[in-house]
């Protein structure tokens, strides 16, 4: 009966463990992205946005079939539905995470990869274009949303953006693709330091985008051939303007 008993809450700890996300933890401190993000913003986004994004998420998917799943999972099984708490809480964690891991201070940078500088001249022409292409992209978004680096299912390298926290993941995105970097161009990620300026914060936040972790993610979209036939899947039902 104590075997049985133990066993019951060991199963249970880890169910519990393996069902729930956390907020990952940023790779430097918060003063180490000033002065391009002050300190407050970085820590609030992280402890109040991104942590309220976590928690949701959590309450949404408890008791359903989607408790388990990892986030990938999560964000491809959601269909072209009207919004709900899956869909804004899911891409909510999953587009901070990735923002988090390619931000880092000037000196903590690394250098574009090869394949990714090869894929941006072919596709761009310049990294020049490119980051001309993402700012129209992200000064474009009416409201909140992102901008994107994303490669297609076919292997190539497209700027896209979406509202909201949907990303190229979900099945309602009409371009579909991984995302290799992201850019939140929603207020509470300026709005302390720049107000109203966006242009001015997409400029300053360029300039702590890690290349090095950019090529790290392109390398692994580019090999993970399944994920990307995956999403080369035609989407049904899709919402007019979606």
């Amino acid at each position: 009966m104590r075997n049985q008993l133990f066993l019951f809450v060991l199963l249970l700890a880890l169910s519990s463990f393996a069902q729930s996300f956390v907020v990952p933890k940023l790779p430097y401190a918060y003063s180490d992205y000033a002065p391009n993000i002050d300190a407050q913003t970085m820590e609030i986004h992280l402890t109040k946005h991104h942590q309220a994004y976590v928690n949701n998420l959590n309450k949404a998917i408890k008791g359903t079939m989607l408790e388990g799943m990892s986030l990938e999972e999560i964000l491809l099984s959601i269909p072209p539905v009207e919004a709900d708490a899956v869909r804004n809480n899911a891409g909510g964690h999953y587009n901070h995470s990735l923002f988090w891991e390619i931000l880092a201070p000037k000196s903590k940078q690394g250098a574009c990869g090869s394949s990714l500088n090869q894929a941006i001249v072919t596709d761009f022409g310049t990294i020049d274009s490119l980051k001309k292409q993402i700012f129209s992209a992200a000064m474009s978004r009416f409201g909140s949303g992102w901008a994107w680096l994303m490669v297609t299912p076919t292997g190539s390298l497209k700027v896209i953006s979406t509202p909201n926290q949907d990303n190229p993941l979900m099945g309602l995105c009409e371009d579909r693709g991984i995302p290799v970097l992201g850019i939140d161009v929603w207020e509470h990620a300026y709005y302390l330091n720049y107000q109203n300026r966006r242009a001015d914060y997409l400029t300053a936040v360029w300039d702590l985008v890690d290349w090095s972790k950019v090529s790290e993610k392109y390398d692994a979209a580019k090999s993970n051939t399944n994920l990307r036939s995956r999403l080369n899947s035609p989407t049904k039902n899709k919402k007019k303007g979606q």
